[in-house]
């Protein structure tokens, strides 16, 4: 579980303690950011390096604080643990990855978090870490995944997010898989009700709906909204382009809807 470290906390761990209560997992607390040297001319280099390691001071208070605060949120509900890295944050999360079956983490802004010194960016995190990604909603309260909206698209990404789902959708009250497109075809047609039995096998009741809609992007919010879903899970669509990810048109809007709860795979 990823905090920020000039974030709120209580969110994302309340959230992920409640996810690895339900499934017995282990919790481990992770934060990083990284101190940055100021940019100056060669008279501010001492007053610049001074700078830096007061900011990397300030971080490891802020880390014991954290770290602090996650262990009284989780109260001892499940098994913990702790890690904090000085480096860059996304960075350090997609190494951390390799520890965890999800990585919970909330976004404060939308398909990209600004300050990548300071907070992971999710969609980063999503396209490179290996690991399926729950991106905690702003203000999320209630339970992760009573009502679960699957955006179902026949691609790689898609079938990889359902699989990784299961656990959560075995757990949930209502799931709809959805297909939004500019057509829907027999073959559209054939490949929801494929995902439908594909759930069943798995002990998740399921049912599915399709919407023609040239505005894929806002009529899958428009959905998702319609049955009051506190989970979307999708695909993570997008590539590297000149060390920047772009994102598929879904993958961004969904990562721009920060009041979602968002579970992702690429």
């Amino acid at each position: 579980m990823n905090l920020d470290i000039d974030g709120p906390a209580e969110p994302v761990v309340k959230a992920a303690s409640e996810l690895a209560q339900r499934s017995g997992a282990r919790l481990i607390g992770f934060c990083a950011a990284d101190a940055y040297l100021p940019v100056t001319g060669p008279e501010g280099v001492a007053l610049a390096t001074e700078v830096m390691q007061q900011m990397r001071e300030d971080d490891e208070r802020r880390f014991k604080e954290l770290r602090a605060e996650f262990e009284r949120l989780v109260a001892g509900a499940v098994e913990t643990g702790w890690r904090q890295a000085t480096e860059g944050p996304t960075y350090a999360l997609v190494q951390m990855a390799r520890t965890a079956d999800l990585i919970v983490t909330q976004a404060r802004r939308g398909a990209t978090t600004g300050d990548r010194a300071r907070a992971a960016d999710p969609g980063s995190v999503a396209l490179q870490a290996g690991r399926p990604l729950l991106v905690v909603g702003a203000g999320t309260e209630q339970r992760v995944g009573r009502k679960v909206v699957v955006a179902w698209k026949d691609t790689k990404e898609a079938r990889r997010a359902v699989f990784d789902a299961v656990p959560l959708l075995q757990d949930a009250n209502d799931v709809v898989v959805a297909t939004v497109a500019s057509t829907i075809d027999q073959w559209a047609r054939e490949g929801i009700a494929d995902v439908v039995s594909f759930l069943a096998r798995h002990g998740v009741a399921s049912r599915s709906e399709t919407v023609e809609s040239h505005r894929e992007s806002e009529s899958l919010v428009e959905l998702i909204d319609r049955h009051d879903a506190d989970l979307v899970v999708s695909g993570a669509y997008g590539h590297s382009r000149l060390r920047e990810w772009a994102f598929g048109g879904v993958t961004r809007s969904l990562l721009d809807e920060i009041r979602l709860n968002r579970f992702m795979s690429n």
